[in-house]
């Protein structure tokens, strides 16, 4: 369910890089075209140190924002994105992995093909061993 790295997909967010989060301004101000409410099926969500982590889990959900790029910002973002999550393509030391995924537009209901950043295999089965879901999935609920 991966994409070739280069393909212009919008991004799903879910935690820091939400309206009114720490990390929003600084990565995504002046670069997208669009953000709208979605979710992501399929998926839990994790609180992490200061950041959450979303884990595959059927049955489950993560609510968060579809954001569309800006074309002429598109590869700058992604690069910012994969340093911000501290994600290299096979790094086997990644937190996170970027991978396409399905979510859905809270307002219509359609599915979007979508980049998110999961939590890498080991990092997600120490979460769902020891870790502290968040209700709802939803990481601005914590507030």
């Amino acid at each position: 369910m991966t994409s070739e790295p280069g393909t212009p997909l919008p991004f799903f967010v879910y935690g820091t890089l939400r309206p009114g989060e720490a990390n929003h301004d600084l990565f995504l101000h002046g670069r997208t075209a669009a953000e709208e409410p979605a979710r992501l099926p399929g998926a839990a969500l994790y609180d992490g140190p200061g950041y959450p982590y979303a884990v595959e889990r059927p049955g489950g959900e993560v609510r968060g924002e579809l954001v569309t790029a800006r074309p002429e910002t598109y590869d700058t973002l992604l690069a910012a994105l994969d340093r911000l999550e501290e994600y290299a393509p096979g790094d086997r030391r990644n937190l996170y992995e970027r991978v396409a995924r399905d979510v859905v537009r809270t307002t219509d209901g359609t599915s979007v093909r979508a980049w998110v950043y999961l939590a890498a295999p080991r990092v997600a089965a120490g979460l769902r061993a020891t870790g502290t879901p968040i209700e709802g999935g939803d990481w601005l609920s914590r507030r």
